[in-house]
């Protein structure tokens, strides 16, 4: 445990100082907006639009209507604004802002100005658009309303939003100072309107830095807007109706007290003409929606608290990255495999789906905390410390097997003790059967064994293969942990050394199946072997330095011997032979039955080796239906006819193995059919 707590602490050091300096280095603010935006726009259906702020759009149904009835075309009328101004103020409201620039002079005349500029100066609260032109920061340029409209407004406001780096707007300024003055920002304007602050507290919170990061609803349309059209339409009516403001009995109509209070945003929507920008929650946001989103957020005290700061993010991914690295710690020390993947599991998912749901939560309410950089540091962490147990585990099996290495085959000391000449360094060419097995999920079964156990295991395990092996004449290698190499035909001739290969590995196959009961007292696991065989010319003989060798053998054949083991995984099998072996026992009378499992190009060969699946009578009998319909699939399989293959291969694979795993291999052929020389071969890409 201390040795684990050890290397968790480093992975999580290493892992901390990693995330913590490409934070630095802003390699994470990308990603980190983009989480910002998506807590955004999750979270923008808790909040409710202001219903004191209204907003009047100049939309395509209203240039419509003001064409046909009253012969306007775009621009309109200034007075049309003056109007819209003298209705709001017989019903008192708190202020008017107008997202539009007044830069040019009317061209309905200089009457149409002074009768915009009139309303204004009755009203007294409405708010005006200045935009600053900031490409040099050290010449910024003001572009003003006209003079007449300039003088009469009851503030002149900036209109100029503030944009991260990616040009989103997720926050906006208090106002702008330029030339000395201070100009509030259309949606502070009317908070210095109805006297909920200052022009110098603003001044103050922008000479200091601050911006105010904007709560955003889930549209515009979330504030009820409301058409230019009703609005000239309501005074009209409302003028006519005389002193009451009486609107006729038009039920679209509008009463000027409706907007008592109220700040009203006006600006336009129509297509082609209103601005728009990119913010968390759309790319196509109205501009006019940035300064109504600030003044919402100001009055409800809806501002996002920016809580990702240096040191809270520092802390947060020292946590994550702890905690991902301890995770595993725990998990390696269960010795239940099933258990320990459900615990690593979990332990990946469940600190995940916390943290982020976390950041949501406290985003809901209104802080920000940093999400990237503690995710990154948790995912990293937690795959660093796995890589590391599965190293440490495989130094494990590397001991195990290095430490049986050192024992010689009875056979081969026999051999010494009739001829003690044979005990030199050197060796001889000749045809042999070799044998390669391993034990399925050795690690898994040797990390839940304390020494004794795994020690008792092995002996169990290895001395009853081994009597099989010994006992139908063949040598023993070597053991590397779990696994026994052996040969026959040598160091003594044995003419029918195939047969008695592959009787030996189906006898070793049906052996293990009958200590399944005590293997697994001792294992707690089911037990599983593969088994890999091959007949060729090799070199057997004392092989290692002077003072120490072993009997062994080498040679393209011992390869290929030893892929076929590995090769098992890809078809779902426990034994496989090469066609040189099976045909070499067939020559010699085995009675064991054998089916064609592929044309098998394994790691390291150019040529395709014919391979077989050898097999008892008796349960070749059991599965010879099915065995039968899998001959006919491989047929079609070797033929490219994969969508008749992949037929025949379904209807057997929840039965064989083989057959599942050669119906995906004819499903992604389907997909990406192989070369047109291809000649049925399957290809291995593993050991």
């Amino acid at each position: 445990m201390k040795k684990l707590f050890l290397r968790c602490c480093l992975v999580s050091l290493l892992v901390f100082a990693f995330c913590i300096l490409m934070n630095l280095l802003g390699l994470f603010r990308f990603l980190e907006y983009k989480s910002y935006d998506g807590r955004m726009a999750r979270t923008a259906g808790l909040f409710k639009a202001d219903e004191n702020i209204a907003v009047v759009i100049i939309d395509q149904d209203s240039l419509d209507w003001a064409k046909e009835n009253l012969g306007w075309s775009w621009p309109w009328p200034r007075s049309s604004y003056g109007d819209m101004v003298r209705f709001f103020n017989m019903g008192n409201a708190n202020c008017v802002a107008f997202d539009m620039m007044y830069t040019e002079p009317s061209v309905y005349g200089k009457e149409d100005d002074e009768s915009f500029a009139s309303a204004n100066r009755e009203f007294g609260r409405t708010a005006l658009a200045v935009h600053f032109v900031e490409d040099d920061p050290d010449n910024v340029q003001a572009v003003f309303p006209i003079p007449e409209l300039r003088d009469s407004a009851g503030m002149l406001s900036s209109v100029v939003s503030a944009k991260d780096f990616d040009t989103v707007v997720r926050r906006n300024r208090y106002g702008f100072v330029f030339d000395g003055k201070f100009f509030p920002q259309l949606g502070t304007a009317p908070l210095i309107a109805s006297g909920d602050a200052t022009s110098e507290e603003l001044r103050q919170k922008i000479e200091s830095g601050e911006t105010v990061n904007l709560r955003f609803t889930k549209s515009l349309n979330d504030y009820i807007p409301y058409s230019a059209m009703q609005i000239l339409q309501s005074y009209a009516a409302a003028v006519s109706g005389g002193a009451d403001g009486e609107s006729g009995e038009d039920e679209d109509l509008l009463s000027p007290e409706d907007f008592e209070d109220m700040t009203v945003f006006v600006g336009v929507y129509a297509p082609g003409l209103f601005d728009i920008c990119s913010t968390p929650v759309s790319q196509m946001y109205p501009g006019m929606g940035v300064h109504v989103s600030l003044l919402d957020t100001l009055r409800n005290g809806n501002q996002i608290k920016n809580a990702n700061t240096p040191l809270t993010t520092s802390v947060l991914t020292a946590v994550m990255a702890f905690l991902g690295a301890a995770f595993i710690m725990l998990v390696s020390v269960v010795k239940k495999r099933s258990a320990a993947f459900v615990l690593t599991a979990m332990g990946f998912v469940l600190p995940l789906v916390l943290y982020v749901g976390i950041c949501y939560a406290l985003f809901a309410w209104g802080i920000w905390i940093a999400l990237v950089a503690p995710v990154a540091a948790f995912i990293l962490s937690f795959a660093s410390s796995t890589a590391a147990g599965y190293f440490s585990e495989g130094r494990q099996k590397k001991y195990i097997k290095t430490a049986f290495s050192q024992y010689l085959s009875p056979i081969v000391i026999d051999e010494l003790v009739a001829d003690p000449a044979k005990l030199k360094l050197g060796g001889e060419r000749k045809q042999i059967t070799c044998y390669f097995s391993d034990v399925q999920g050795f690690t898994s079964i040797s990390e839940g064994l304390d020494p004794a156990e795994l020690t008792a295991f092995l002996n169990e395990y290895t001395s009853e293969m081994s009597d099989v092996i010994t006992n139908s004449g063949g040598t023993i290698d070597k053991y590397e942990g779990d696994a026994i190499i052996a040969f026959w035909n040598a160091p003594t001739d044995q003419e029918d050394h195939a047969l008695r290969a592959v009787e030996a590995a189906i006898r070793c196959q049906e052996r293990l199946e009958e200590m399944q009961e005590q293997l697994v007292k001792i294992s707690r696991k089911s037990v599983k072997q593969r088994i890999g065989l091959n007949t060729g010319y090799a070199v057997v003989g004392n092989m290692g330095s002077r003072m120490r060798f072993n009997y062994t053998m080498l040679g393209d054949s011992v390869n290929l011997a030893a892929r076929l083991e590995g090769q098992n995984k890809s078809f779902g099998t426990y034994t496989m032979c090469s066609a040189e072996t099976k045909n070499a026992a067939v020559e010699h009378g085995t009675k064991l039955k054998f089916r064609e499992l592929a044309r098998l190009q394994v790691v390291g060969k150019k040529e395709a080796v014919t391979v077989f699946e050898p097999m008892s009578p008796s349960v070749f009998a059991k599965r010879e239906g099915e065995l039968e319909t899998f001959a006919k699939a491989l047929k079609e399989f070797y033929g490219a006819n994969f969508a008749k293959a992949k037929e025949l291969f379904q209807s057997i694979a929840s039965s064989d193995a083989a057959a599942k795993n050669y119906l995906e291999k004819c499903t992604e052929f389907i997909v990406t059919p192989p070369d047109a020389d291809w000649d049925g071969r399957w290809i291995a890409t593993s050991k």
